[in-house]
């Protein structure tokens, strides 16, 4: 499925926020020194943010820029080589301490690789592994996934 198509289905099934301004996009990605793929772009100038399967408790919340941090400060509170790689983002709350995380430390066709922020193992690449090559399959997921953490075995 296309960006347009699941943008669409977030805004119409889902909570989505209003959308990012250009400047702030520009304002975040001076601050954090890495550019915003295509996906993530049109995601945020969609919505700065969004709930999925609910508002209280969401299955899946994607952060707002203003909210998006490394992943070793999100989940280790410390800014550190110990405390996990510093090109892993923490994008999406997905309950229980766990996080989806964007890796910026090299693209697939243009795209960030998504990563599984299991909290207990974090940051050990063997049990973060990559679950999605963009944060547009990982979108895709998520919404075919009725709230399921869907890159897991079932069991």
């Amino acid at each position: 499925m296309q960006m347009p198509a699941l943008l669409e289905e977030v805004s119409r099934v889902h909570h989505a926020r209003p959308p990012a301004t250009p400047a702030q996009i520009a304002a975040f990605e001076q601050s954090v020194g890495w550019r915003l793929d295509p996906d993530l772009r049109a995601f945020y100038l969609h919505c700065d943010g969004a709930d999925l399967f609910g508002t209280v408790d969401p299955a899946f919340s994607f952060f707002p820029l203003a909210e998006i941090r490394r992943a070793r400060v999100t989940m280790r509170k410390k800014d550190t080589d110990k405390a996990g790689p510093s090109s892993w983002y923490a994008l999406c709350d997905v309950r229980d301490s766990n996080y989806i995380l964007l890796d910026v430390s090299h693209q697939l066709d243009g795209r960030y690789p998504i990563r599984d922020g299991y909290n207990e193992a974090f940051p050990d690449p063997a049990y973060c592994r990559q679950i999605a090559r963009s944060f547009s399959e990982f979108l895709a997921g998520a919404l075919r996934s009725n709230g399921r953490w869907f890159w897991l075995p079932e069991q």
